[in-house]
Order: structure tokens, then C-alpha cells, then sequence
């Protein structure tokens, strides 16, 4: 079956030069960003800054995890139907640790450096006079963020490595019978439940209270962490969408058809739905309500200088994928799939734009473009990082117990 088949990634020249393109421009948005307000005295400038680096780096610190996510979670179904397209999610599960190393830093200078708009409870002095954010200090305190964010990163990075060492153990080594089969599937539904219960309390539950939530300390939603989850997730599914028809044009992945194409789109669509609904039930509920210290975390967004934004990407999350996903020939077609994919990822990278800036820079909305320049930065190393991680390993996990389920799936 191997014998004809394209195995081993090799990185065209034009997708090095794009991704290192990317990672140019990235750098020099953050140096104008940098010189324009970075190395401004005055807080709110500076906030900007840092703002944006703490959007894009924790936007697409999770968008990546959300592979590896989708491998544990249809592990642990044994689900063999992506086995085909596998290495995809698994060579994008590799960045975790290169933009969790980042992200940590950012994090980490925002905590601990002497400027405190964008975490005011960052500030002991201030704590001290403020009744909610001395009551929440248990939870919202440099030490425990600190120790939080550490194991989150390292975990996501350490199991994620465990899950594609497991995965690229069987290359070179078919298992013998089938009760080494058995043994190896348990082995890894094993693995693939301990990152299921890390991600469902980080993801799922507190980081996103930590690193966003608590920008807007005095405000809380019980759903904001199933809200961020469910933006990072379809924008992760469009984000292996992209590389898997990239993969099919330059003639990789003989194996995955029309129906795994199909599928990812269907991931695409319900999910787009699923923060459609989450979206609802936190805005709505809340906007109906009128209590003053719930709304007002959604007066800047709704009908402040934020509205246009967050209006707009509701459209693009919502509407978009919903009237173009919801046929069946669309999410088989490579076009619209790309189409639709880099549209997921961009509106909901708007989505995590108005999550972070009301809160530093709640009067105005900064120039955008400096923000965009630096996503393009992250997208260039995501490109670079994943490309080499392709090539390391066949792109094809041939001696899988369950590959022939993924080889004659029909959806």
C-alpha cells in the first residue's frame, strides 16, 4: 500500500520563503509597535503594546493546542477516521512549545513589570483599596498565576510530546498481533485521557479566567472559559483544514479524500454553531438582565467604540459559516474549505481583539494594522515550526491499528 505513496514532507522553497516573510513582517510590526508605544512612559501607551502581544501570542498559543486536542479527544472515542491526515494535527501540536515559550514571557513581563493597566490586580497598592479584587487575591496573585501558567504550558507541551512519540513509535516497528494492538490502543487512550483532564481544567476551566478574564477583573461570565474554548477550537480545526488541502495540492495525502474534507468542515460548521450559542448565552442573558456590573463589561463592545468590531466578527463567525458551511458539496470543496477556513481563524482572531483591548483601551479602538502585523508574524512561525515538524516523521501512521477504518471511511 506504502510503495506508491508519498511519505516524507519535503518543504517547498516558496513556503519557506512565505513563512519566513511572515515572521519578518512580525517582527518589525513589533518594533514600530514597540517604538510608537511600547517605549512610551505613559501606562495607557504603553498597555497598548503589550496588549496586542498578549492577544495574538495567547490567540494562537491555544488555536495550536486545538490539534492536539482533536487527537486526544477522538483517541480516547477510537476514532480511526483522521488517522490518515494524523501527522497534520500532530506536526501543529508541535508549535505549542515554541509559542508557549513566548507567550510565557509576555505573560510574565506584563505580571510582574510596573505597569499595570492591563492586570490592575497586578497592583498591591490598588488591591489593598479594592474590595472585589482583595476578595479574589486567593486566586488573582502573581505567585498563583505564575505556577498556573507554568504547569499549563509545560503540561499541554509534555503530553502533546508523549501523544506523537506514541504515535511515531509504530513507524519503523509494526506491531506484531493483535493483543500488542490492544495493548498499544489502551496505552494510548491512556495518555490521551490524562491531556483531556490537563486541558479540561486549563482551557476548559481556569486559564482563560487568568489570562483574559481577569483583564476585566471585577467582572466574571460562568461560560467565558467554554466561550474561549469553543473560538480556539474551530479556529483549530480551520487551521488543520489549511495544511491538509495544502498537503492534497502538492500531492501528499493520497489516502485523504473527499470525506475526510467533509468531516473537517463539519467540525468547521457545528462548532461555529457552538460559539454562536455561547455567544448568545453569555451576551444576551446578560444585556436582558441589565445589572450594571454585568453589563458593563459588554458597553464598549456592544455600543461603544468596540461595536463595529464586535459586530462584525459575529457575522464572520456565525453567518459566514453557517450559510456557506451548511451545504454538503462546500465542505468538500478545496476552494471554499481554504476560503472558509482563513476567514474562521481571522474573525476569530477578531473575537480574542475585542476579549483584550476594551480593557486596557476601553474610549478607542488603536489602528488595528500594528496588531495584524504581528498575527502575521505568529501565522509565519506556525507555517515554519509545522513544516519542519512534517518532515520528521512519514505522513502516514501506515502500521495504526485502525488505519484501514480511516483508509474506507464514508461519511
Amino acid at each position: 500500500m506504502s510503495s506508491s505513496i508519498r511519505e516524507q514532507f519535503v518543504i517547498p522553497k516558496r513556503y519557506n520563503m512565505i513563512a519566513v516573510a511572515l515572521m519578518v513582517i512580525g517582527v518589525i510590526a513589533i518594533g514600530a509597535l514597540y517604538i510608537t508605544h511600547g517605549a512610551s512612559k505613559d501606562h495607557h501607551e504603553s498597555a497598548r503594546f503589550w496588549a496586542s502581544l498578549l492577544q495574538n501570542s495567547v490567540y494562537f498559543l491555544l488555536v495550536v493546542n486545538a490539534s492536539m486536542f482533536f487527537i486526544c479527544a477522538t483517541t480516547l472515542a477510537w476514532g480511526g477516521w483522521p488517522l490518515v491526515f494524523r501527522r497534520v494535527p500532530e506536526a501543529i501540536s508541535a508549535v505549542v512549545p515554541v509559542i508557549g515559550v513566548i507567550c510565557f514571557a509576555i505573560l510574565m513581563a506584563i505580571t510582574f513589570g510596573d505597569n499595570h493597566t492591563i492586570y490592575h490586580w497586578t497592583d498591591a497598592e490598588h488591591v489593598k483599596h479594592d474590595e472585589i479584587l482583595d476578595h479574589k487575591s486567593g486566586f488573582l496573585s502573581k505567585g498563583f498565576f505564575t505556577v498556573m501558567t507554568i504547569l499549563t504550558i509545560g503540561l499541554w507541551s509534555l503530553l502533546g510530546w508523549k501523544m506523537r512519540k506514541l504515535s511515531r513509535s509504530l513507524d519503523n516497528n509494526p506491531l506484531p498481533g493483535i493483543e500488542e494492538g490492544k495493548k498499544y490502543i489502551w496505552k494510548n487512550t491512556v495518555w490521551a485521557a490524562l491531556y483531556l483532564i490537563v486541558f479540561a481544567l486549563t482551557v476548559m476551566s481556569s486559564i482563560p479566567w487568568l489570562w483574559l478574564m481577569s483583564i476585566d477583573a471585577h467582572w466574571y461570565s460562568t461560560m467565558y472559559s467554554w466561550y474561549t474554548f469553543a473560538s480556539t477550537f474551530v479556529a483549530g480545526m480551520a487551521l488543520i483544514a489549511l495544511f491538509v488541502v495544502f498537503l492534497k495540492n502538492n500531492g501528499y495525502l493520497e489516502l485523504t479524500n473527499d470525506e475526510h474534507l467533509h468531516d473537517i468542515g463539519k467540525f468547521m460548521f457545528a462548532f461555529s454553531v457552538f460559539w454562536t450559542y455561547l455567544w448568545y448565552s453569555q451576551f444576551m442573558l446578560i444585556w436582558y438582565a441589565n445589572i450594571p456590573e454585568e453589563t458593563v463589561y459588554f458597553k464598549p463592545r456592544a455600543e461603544g467604540p468596540y461595536s463595529g468590531i464586535f459586530w462584525m466578527m459575529f457575522i464572520i463567525n456565525f453567518i459566514a459559516p453557517l450559510l456557506i458551511l451548511m451545504r454538503r458539496g462546500s465542505k468538500r470543496n478545496y476552494t471554499t474549505i481554504t476560503f472558509m477556513a482563513l476567514l474562521i481563524i481571522f474573525g476569530h482572531w477578531l473575537d480574542f481583539y475585542q476579549m483584550v483591548f476594551p480593557g486596557p483601551s476601553p474610549d478607542h479602538v488603536p489602528m488595528i494594522l500594528y496588531d495584524f502585523g504581528v498575527a502575521l508574524g505568529f501565522v509565519g512561525l506556525i507555517m515554519f515550526v509545522t513544516g519542519r515538524a512534517l518532515t520528521k516523521a512519514p505522513l502516514l501512521a501506515k502500521n495504526h491499528p485502525f488505519i484501514k477504518e480511516s483508509v474506507i471511511h464514508h461519511t
